[in-house]
C-alpha cells in the first residue's frame, strides 16, 4: 500500500460535518471506519463529523501496523501471495480514510481540518518510515523478488516490481545510519509541507486587493464588478470590492482593468503575496525543503535530487530534461521578443512613444490588440461559455462519442460541499462504470488551481469501482445570475476530467497499479490531449451556447474565437518553461550549495538568466515562493512534465484527427491501449501501440502552439 499524502486531492465543509461531543461519539459507529452504506461504497457525508477524523486514523493505523506486522512476522517462506499480494491488500481502511480527509483539507480546510492535519501528518510519516525501513518485511520481498519475478506474469510481474523498487528508492538497502537519517528527513518533509500549505493559503487569501469605488474597476463587465462586490463581502468587507488573487503570477482581470495603477497593485500583491515583503514568507521554507531533498539525494547515492527524483520517469535523467527544454528555449526565444515587441508597439499607438510596456500591463494590451486584430474579446465569448453547458454539453458529450460513456447526477449521494455535483458514470454497454464528482467554484477554504483524485480507485482484485472528483477554482456567479468561464477555464475543465477518464476507464487487478498511478511526465498526458476536444467543431457547438437564449455561437465570432486560441502563444509557452528551469535549478543543486533565505529570490533569477528565460514580460507562471506544485505537491524535479507531456499528448490527438476525431474506434484503441491500463505495462510502450511513433515527436508541440 501507498500512505503517502497524494498530489491531487480535495476538501471538506457543510452544515452535516460540524464538531461532534465526544459523549455523542461513544453512542454512533464511527461512519469512517465503518462500510459505508451508500451506492459505489461512496463517502457518506451526511454522517460523517469533524471529529470522526481521528479516531478513524488511529484504527486504521492500528490496523495496518497489525497487517504488516503478521506479514513480516510470517513463518512460512515467502511467496508472492503471503507477501506481495498481502503487502498490496494491506492498509485498505487507512487508504479509505486517508482520501477521505485529504481530499478535504484541499478543497475545503477548515480550521478544525487544519488543525487535525498537524496531527495527522507526523503519524503517516512515521508509519510509512516504519514500514519502509522494517528489515524484516523488506527480506520477503526481496525473497519474492529474487526468487519469483522471472516466473511471474503480467500484472503480477508489475506489481513485484513496483513494490519492491519503491522499497529501495525510499531507502531500505541504506546503513543503520543512513537509514536513521533518512527517516528523520522523512519526517521534517512531511511537517515543513505542512506548513507550506498552510503559509501559502493565508498569503493568498490575504493578498486581496481591496477597491473602494466602481469607477476603478473600469473595464471590467457587470458580471466580473458583482463578482468582486461578492468577493468584498464574503471576505469581510474591508472596502466594497475585493480583487482576489489567483495561484498564477498573472491575473485574469488584468486583460480588462482600465486603471493602470490597479493592474499595477493586483500584479504586485500576486508576485509579492510570501516572499517576505509582507508578514508572508515562505522562503525559509523552500530552502530547508531543497536542503532536506538534496541530502536524500546524497544518502542515496545521487548527485542531486532531480538526478535521484527523474530516475523513475520516463525522461530518465536531468541530462534528458534540459536537453528537451533548450530544443523548445532555442526556437521559442524569437518568437517571445516578437510578440512582446508587437504589444509595446501597439500600445504606443495611444499611451505615446515613450511608453514602457510592463509585465502588468501586457494581458491589457494584449486582449485590445486582439480585439482589434481579430475582433474577439473574453467579453464577447464568456456568455457561451456556461459551466453548466460546458460540463455536460461539452465535457460529457465529448466523453460519450469518443468512448460511448453517459452520466446520470445522482442527487442521492451526500456531498461534501453544497457546490458539488455527483453522477454516475454508465458505460456503452449499459454496466456502472464510476462515480465521478465535480467541484468548480473557488472559497477561502479551498487552495488555488484546479486537480483531480479519488476516494476509491478502480481495482478488480478489491472489486473496487473508482470514485473520481475533479475540483477547480472558477468563480461563482452572485445569486441568480450564469456562472460563465473564460476559455481557459473551459479548457481546464477539460484537462482536468482527461485525468479523471484516466482514472474511471481503468481497468486494472491491483489498486497500486490503477488509473494515474503512472510516473509525473506520463501522467498528464491524458488531461492535456482531453483538451483538443474542448475546440472540435462539433464538440464546441454542443456546448458554446448563449446563457440566456441557448442559441450556439454565431459562425464568425466562432471562427475568431478559435482562431484567436493561438493568438500569442509565446507567453504561455514562457511562463511554462521559466517555471519549469526554477523547479529544475533548485533541484540540480548539491547539499552545499543551496541558498541562503535572503538569497532565494536572487537564486531564481540567475537560474532564469543562465538559460535565457529572465525576462520581466513574461515571468515565471510560478514564482519559487509560491510554487505549490514543488513544495507542496508531488512535482519537484517534475514540472517540467507539463511540456514533456504536451508533447505525447499533441503527437496522440494527431493520430485521432488522423482517424476522424470522434471516431469510437479510435476511442476504444485510447481506451484499451493506455487508459485502462494504468501503470501495467512500459508507458514509452503504450505510447508507440497506439500512435505507431517510436519516439515522440516535440516538434509538434511548437506547431501546435502556432509557433511554427
Amino acid at each position: 500500500m501507498n500512505i503517502e499524502k497524494a498530489m491531487m486531492t480535495i476538501g471538506l465543509a457543510t452544515a452535516t460535518m460540524m464538531p461532534f461531543c465526544a459523549c455523542q461519539q461513544t453512542q454512533r459507529e464511527n461512519p469512517l471506519t465503518a462500510e459505508s452504506e451508500m451506492p459505489f461504497g461512496a463517502p457518506d457525508f451526511s454522517k460523517i463529523q469533524t471529529a470522526d477524523y481521528m479516531p478513524a486514523f488511529e484504527e486504521a493505523i492500528r490496523q495496518t501496523r497489525e497487517e504488516i506486522r503478521q506479514i513480516a512476522e510470517n513463518p512460512e517462506p515467502a511467496t508472492f501471495e503471503n507477501t506481495i499480494l498481502a503487502y498490496e491488500e494491506s492498509g485498505k481502511l487507512l487508504d479509505r480514510v486517508s482520501r477521505v480527509f485529504f481530499a478535504l483539507t484541499e478543497a475545503d480546510k477548515t480550521p478544525e481540518i487544519g488543525e487535525i492535519e498537524k496531527k495527522v501528518m507526523p503519524m503517516l510519516t512515521d508509519l510509512n518510515n516504519e514500514m519502509m525501513f522494517n528489515k524484516q518485511l523488506f527480506e520477503r520481498i526481496r525473497q519474492v523478488y529474487d526468487q519469483q519475478h522471472d516466473a511471474l506474469q503480467g500484472e503480477d510481474q508489475k506489481l513485484l516490481e513496483e513494490i519492491y523498487k519503491e522499497f529501495v528508492r525510499k531507502g531500505a538497502l541504506l546503513p543503520e545510519d543512513k537509514m536513521a537519517r533518512m527517516k528523520e528527513i522523512n519526517l521534517r518533509i512531511a511537517d515543513l509541507q505542512q506548513q507550506w500549505g498552510d503559509q501559502l493559503q493565508e498569503a493568498t487569501n490575504d493578498a486581496v486587493v481591496w477597491v473602494d469605488s466602481e469607477e476603478q474597476l473600469a473595464g471590467l463587465t457587470e458580471a466580473d464588478i458583482a463578482q468582486c462586490r461578492k468577493d468584498a463581502e464574503n471576505l469581510g468587507g474591508k472596502a466594497p470590492f475585493a480583487i482576489v488573487i489567483v495561484n498564477t503570477t498573472q491575473q485574469p482581470l488584468l486583460a480588462s482593468l482600465d486603471n493602470r495603477d490597479l493592474r499595477r497593485q493586483v500584479y504586485e500583491a500576486s508576485i509579492h503575496r510570501s516572499d517576505g515583503t509582507n508578514k508572508h514568507n515562505t522562503f525559509p521554507l523552500v530552502c530547508e525543503i531543497a536542503k532536506l531533498r538534496a541530502e536524500q539525494a546524497k544518502l542515496m547515492g545521487y548527485p542531486c535530487y532531480a538526478a535521484y527524483s527523474l530516475e523513475k520517469t520516463m525522461a530518465k535523467t536531468p541530462e534528458n530534461v534540459y536537453a528537451f527544454l533548450k530544443s523548445l528555449i532555442s526556437q521559442y526565444t524569437p518568437k517571445a521578443e516578437a510578440e512582446t515587441k508587437a504589444i509595446e508597439d501597439f500600445a504606443r499607438q495611444t499611451e505615446g512613444p515613450a511608453f514602457e510596456l510592463q509585465p502588468y500591463d501586457r494581458f491589457y494590451y494584449s486582449a485590445k490588440m486582439k480585439k482589434q486584430l481579430l475582433d474577439v474579446s473574453d467579453d464577447e465569448v464568456k456568455p457561451y461559455f456556461n459551466v453548466d453547458s460546458v460540463l455536460l454539453n461539452g465535457v460529457f458529450y465529448a466523453a460519450n462519442r469518443v468512448y460511448g460513456l453517459t452520466f446520470k447526477e445522482r442527487t442521492d449521494i451526500p456531498l461534501y460541499h453544497p457546490d458539488m455535483r455527483a453522477f454516475e458514470v454508465i458505460d456503452k454497454d449499459g454496466s456502472t462504470k464510476a462515480l465521478f464528482y465535480c467541484d468548480y467554484y473557488r472559497r477561502p477554504t479551498k487552495r488555488g488551481g484546479a486537480w483531480m483524485d479519488g476516494f476509491q480507485k478502480q481495482s478488480r482484485q478489491r472489486h473496487q469501482l473508482p470514485i473520481i472528483f475533479n475540483v477547480c477554482n472558477s468563480a461563482k456567479a452572485p445569486e441568480g445570475q450564469p456562472s460563465l468561464l473564460t476559455w481557459d477555464e473551459v479548457t481546464t475543465m477539460f484537462h482536468e476530467f482527461g485525468h479523471a477518464l484516466h482514472g474511471i476507464l481503468s481497468d486494472c487487478q491491483y489498486n497500486l497499479l490503477s488509473g494515474t498511478s503512472v510516473a509525473r511526465d506520463f501522467v498528464e498526458m491524458p488531461s492535456q490531449f482531453n483538451e483538443s476536444f474542448a475546440s472540435i467543431p462539433e464538440i464546441f457547438d454542443h456546448y458554446a451556447l448563449h446563457y440566456e437564449t441557448g442559441e450556439p455561437m454565431p459562425a464568425d465570432l466562432k471562427e475568431r474565437m478559435l482562431k484567436s486560441i493561438n493568438f500569442q502563444t509565446a507567453y504561455a509557452l514562457g511562463e511554462n518553461l521559466a517555471a519549469t528551469c526554477a523547479d529544475m535549478a533548485w533541484h540540480m543543486l548539491s547539499l552545499d550549495n543551496i541558498p541562503a533565505v535572503d538569497q532565494a529570490a536572487d537564486f531564481e533569477a540567475e537560474a532564469l538568466r543562465q538559460v535565457g528565460l529572465l525576462n520581466t514580460q513574461i515571468p515565471p507562471r510560478y514564482h519559487t515562493s509560491y510554487f505549490n506544485h514543488v513544495w507542496g505537491g508531488g512535482y519537484a524535479a517534475g514540472y517540467y512534465s507539463y511540456l514533456w507531456t504536451e508533447v505525447l499528448a499533441v503527437n496522440i490527438a494527431d493520430v485521432f484527427a488522423q482517424r476522424g476525431a470522434l471516431n469510437p474506434a479510435t476511442g476504444q484503441d485510447m481506451r484499451n491501449m493506455i487508459l485502462s491500463r494504468g501503470n501495467t505495462g512500459d508507458l514509452m510502450q503504450m505510447f508507440t501501440d497506439f500512435t505507431g511513433m517510436e519516439q515522440p515527436d516535440a516538434s509538434s508541440l511548437l506547431r501546435a502552439r502556432g509557433l511554427m
